[in-house]
């Protein structure tokens, strides 16, 4: 019996050795970054487990698979999401695990800029290289509206003009969806708090909302420029904004609008034709909105661009006349 302990002994000795050896290999693995130097990004695919990201990793050279990995996850067991990952430079194995069960994945940004047409929207969709794509070219308004819970709806000014932060995988419908939905609120918010102004339905508020988003890009002027148009319409006036005409031209319109196109009628000719056009002529923000709902007060009836951004405002027609005559000396 005497003889066996010296070989117990040294058995116990080395299983020791080799026990603290493996855990000085497993605390140095906790302790290493994956080998990247750059930002990373990995797509965890639905139903994916840990083992396939390992693999993808290991493909990658960012890691190798090995006995450290399943004692990692067998002492830290997480449920890891499905999305894309941006893994940082000094991420450690803990913390990828972290990661990958946060399910704080890359979000991407899509914005709707105040005054696009819908054309300019679905243009801008359509060369989004995030996006699933899900409308093609031969999608019209009708297919897309229908598909929104809308038909029948005409599509222009619907889409509230934000920025939208979406995930891969999400879709141009998805986007299209949102924007909707945050139009028809801000309108309805809009529409409750307007004041006593000429117009029949939210619609018609959306519609002039629009041709104030055209006018002017300069906040401080959205409601003056809806009180010139709520007295245009108050006392019978045609609205005359040239925005509208240039809708109504749509592809044939070449950047200069000529005394010929304010004579040519079309429906959202408002030289020609009295009330609002018939639909929005662009996508308005919710500034917009709300200075149509309530346009500041006044007796401005005429504005004119006063060549540095912004525009003069006359009770008159001879004091417009004269704003005109000044803009007009300026210009080279």
């Amino acid at each position: 019996m005497r003889r066996f302990l010296p070989l117990v002994a040294v058995t116990l000795v080395a299983l020791a050795a080799l026990g603290a050896g493996l855990a000085r290999q497993y605390s140095s693995f906790l302790d290493t970054p994956l080998a990247m130097e750059a930002e990373t990004v990995l797509q965890v695919p639905r139903g994916a487990s840990m083992g396939t990201v390992l693999q993808e990793l290991e493909q990658r050279g960012l890691t190798r698979r090995h006995w450290r990995w399943r004692v990692l996850n067998r002492l830290h067991p997480v449920v890891i999401r499905t999305g894309e990952y941006a893994l940082q430079p000094g991420i450690r194995p803990s913390g990828l695990l972290d990661l990958l069960s946060s399910g704080e994945v890359i979000r991407y940004a899509f914005t709707i800029v105040e005054g696009w047409t819908y054309g300019d929207l679905r243009r801008v969709l359509a060369a989004d290289t995030v996006l699933t794509h899900t409308l093609g070219p031969t999608d019209g308004d009708s297919a897309v509206m229908e598909a929104l819970g809308a038909p029948g709806l005409h599509p222009e000014g619907w889409f509230l003009p934000e920025t939208y932060h979406f995930v891969r995988g999400d879709s141009d419908l998805d986007i299209l969806r949102r924007a909707y939905q945050a139009m028809r609120n801000t309108l309805e918010e809009a529409w409750v708090a307007r004041d006593d102004i000429p117009l029949s339905s939210a619609y018609e508020l959306l519609i002039l909302a629009s041709i104030v988003e055209k006018e002017t890009a300069l906040p401080a002027e959205r409601a003056e420029v809806a009180g010139v148009f709520v007295r245009r319409l108050q006392q019978g006036w045609r609205l005359e904004t040239d925005p509208t005409v240039i809708y109504g031209l749509g592809s044939s319109f070449d950047g200069n609008i000529r005394r010929r196109d304010l004579r040519t009628d079309t429906p959202y000719n408002t030289y020609t034709r009295h009330g609002l056009p018939p639909t929005p002529i662009a996508l308005p923000g919710g500034p917009a909105l709300f200075a149509a709902a309530r346009p500041a007060p006044g007796q401005a009836m005429f504005f004119v661009a006063d060549g540095q951004g912004g525009h003069v405002f006359s009770d008159t027609l001879e004091q417009h006349e004269k704003a005109v005559r000044k803009m007009l000396a300026r210009k080279p």
